[in-house]
């Protein structure tokens, strides 16, 4: 098993942009830009050549979010005609971990978003025994930061049983980073060493395989021990070369054509049954005469009106789009009147999310039947 994971480090869900909206209903904003998506991914093709490696995975779940995933996946199959010496395909994040616990050895190089990123790295840690084996590295411009894979377990802090693998193995990820290459393959190789040897840490030892369960301090102990020259040939350098981050690339410099053709309003409702019908006869008399007219309305992202199915449980948070008449351009003002009438008729409205068109095309994922 040898697999390299290249996850972006700064967007998603990781951005941590979260809301209390109503009592029953938070939300947490998924952010996915192009020059991130990009960055990250010629990046993993960068470190695929560096290394040697020859095929380039994609994970994502644009299946569902066509939107943000949608460009991770386009902008992965756009960078990989860039190298046509390389093999590129892209996975369903849900297969592609199921086929990387079960065949790992299938995968070379692995790109995806943040939040696929940091759970497929301890899957893959863990199949290959333990989380405690994996070292990481966060690679920035001019800058860089090495950690273990794993976070901070204070539940066993002080009782000599932790695996130090991963802080190792970061910290020669490291020693490679900044060029001695000579320390990084002698701590590699005397690691290499005391496994082999069968002296193993308690999340890795098996008995009738391993030959001891040693504590933290006897398994670097017995690294230290095998600090010798001799071993040095045991690790392959070209598959710890390091690549240089991307810092430029070609961008179009044309902006699309952008329009607000509608809105979509979010409401806090919890009356009346919380009957969808109901809500939506009540919306569409009171925008009878706006610009914008009601095209559905949803709870959850399930479509509740009209033409609901009665057995959707519904909550106190209800999406109401609104688009234009033939999707024709709107001014903000046609949206300020549409939200003084909900305050006029005393509904609660919790955010609003602007619909445009880029180039004609929809900037925003479609309503069940829209």
């Amino acid at each position: 098993m040898d697999v390299l994971i290249v996850r972006e480090n700064e967007e998603d869900t990781y951005a941590g942009i979260e809301h209390r909206q109503t009592a029953e209903v938070t939300q947490c904003l998924k952010l996915i830009s192009t020059p991130g998506s990009e960055r990250v991914i010629r990046y993993a093709f960068e470190l695929a050549r560096a290394q040697g490696r020859r095929r380039v995975h994609c994970f994502t779940k644009d299946n569902i979010m066509k939107l943000t995933d949608g460009l991770f996946h386009d902008r992965f199959d756009r960078i990989a005609r860039d190298y046509p010496d390389i093999e590129a395909k892209h996975l369903i994040v849900d297969i592609g971990t199921a086929l990387l616990a079960d065949r790992p050895e299938q995968f070379d190089v692995i790109v995806c978003p943040n939040l696929y990123g940091d759970i497929i790295s301890d899957v893959a840690a863990q199949i290959s025994g333990s989380v405690g084996l994996g070292g990481s590295a966060n690679i920035g411009d001019g800058f860089a930061m090495f950690e273990a894979v794993h976070g901070s377990a204070p539940d066993i802090a002080g009782m000599d049983v932790a695996n130090p693998s991963g802080l190792l193995l970061a910290a020669v990820q490291m020693l490679h980073y900044l060029g001695d290459h000579a320390s990084a393959r002698r701590i590699h190789a005397a690691w290499r060493a005391t496994l082999a040897d069968g002296l193993h840490t308690a999340d890795i030892f098996r008995p009738g395989h391993s030959q001891d369960l040693l504590g933290t301090r006897d398994f670097t102990t017995a690294i230290i021990e095998r600090l010798r020259p001799a071993a040095l040939a045991e690790v392959d350098d070209a598959r710890l070369a390091w690549a240089d981050l991307p810092t430029d690339w070609p961008r179009s410099s044309r902006k699309p054509n952008k329009q607000l053709i509608g809105v979509d309003v979010f409401i806090d409702y919890d009356r009346f049954g919380r009957d969808p019908q109901r809500l939506g006869r009540r919306i569409e008399a009171l925008t009878e005469s706006s610009e914008l007219w009601l095209t559905l309305i949803t709870n959850r992202g399930v479509r509740v009106y009209p033409q609901g199915l009665p057995e959707t449980r519904c909550t106190d948070h209800w999406r109401c789009r609104f688009r234009s008449f033939h999707d024709q351009p709107v001014a903000h003002r046609v949206i300020i009147d549409l939200l003084a009438r909900f305050e006029a008729d005393g509904l609660d409205v919790i955010k609003t999310e602007n619909l445009y068109s880029f180039d004609g095309k929809p900037g925003f994922s479609q309503g069940q039947g829209e």
